[in-house]
């Protein structure tokens, strides 16, 4: 059994209820916010190990906290909405978030998301500590941080587990279809066009830290690698 703490932020009492009743039935530890102004102050006394964050609650919008969790650190992040706001949907994925659930939903389908969501993070930690040698990257999986030639790279979540995998494949080029499975995990409903976007926005980052090298090298109709 999975033990991890979750911090809830939902306004919506009755919905609370039954995600920390099906949360903590399977073990899982809760603390439940009603304001983005209380979950700031539980994020920082102590980080959760997932966040699950409704987007419209009285003091603001869940999509500016998802902003700010993914602007410093990989916390991993499943956002919460009413159901057909898909605009919410998209601009919380940008943002960064891991995962999206629209209302109504069923809590065991919350819970299975929530497991795999730890699942892929703890797969992660004990992959790799840090590159070592000649690499210009050093890549530290217990603390989700990578630096390219000594500078420290500001990724999402996403785009530090494509780094981490294709580090860890270095010469060997990866799949969209092995990325996905690795990185969003083999039940997600994401295509090889997720892959793609967050590939670009990942290199974008690499080059401005290195202009002089393009670490990622697409093969057409194969995939990506590191060389």
């Amino acid at each position: 059994m999975i033990s991890a703490r979750i911090l809830l932020v939902e306004d919506d009492p009755a919905i609370a209820r039954s995600i920390i009743y099906t949360l903590e039935r399977d073990g899982l530890t809760v603390t439940h916010s009603l304001l983005l102004s209380d979950a700031r102050r539980q994020l920082a006394m102590r980080p959760p190990d997932v966040l699950i964050l409704d987007v419209g609650l009285p003091d603001g919008s869940g999509l500016d906290l998802c902003r700010e969790v993914r602007n410093s650190g990989s916390l991993p992040v499943l956002m919460l909405s009413a159901h057909g706001e898909e605009i919410d949907r998209v601009l919380g994925l940008e943002l960064g978030a891991d995962d999206y659930v629209s209302k109504p939903f069923s809590p065991r389908e919350l819970l299975a998301r929530v497991r795999g969501m730890l699942r892929r993070a703890r797969m992660q930690a004990p992959a790799a500590a840090h590159s070592s040698g000649i690499s210009p990257f050093d890549l530290d999986m217990p603390g989700q941080r990578v630096s390219l030639r000594g500078r420290p790279l500001n990724l999402t979540r996403r785009e530090f587990g494509l780094l981490a995998d294709l580090l860890r494949h270095r010469g060997r080029i990866r799949s969209r279809e092995e990325l996905l499975v690795s990185v969003w995990g083999a039940d997600s409903d994401s295509t090889d066009r997720t892959v793609d976007t967050h590939i670009k926005t990942l290199r974008a980052k690499l080059q401005e830290a290195a202009p002089d090298h393009d670490y990622i090298v697409t093969h057409r109709g194969m995939g990506y690698c590191v060389e």
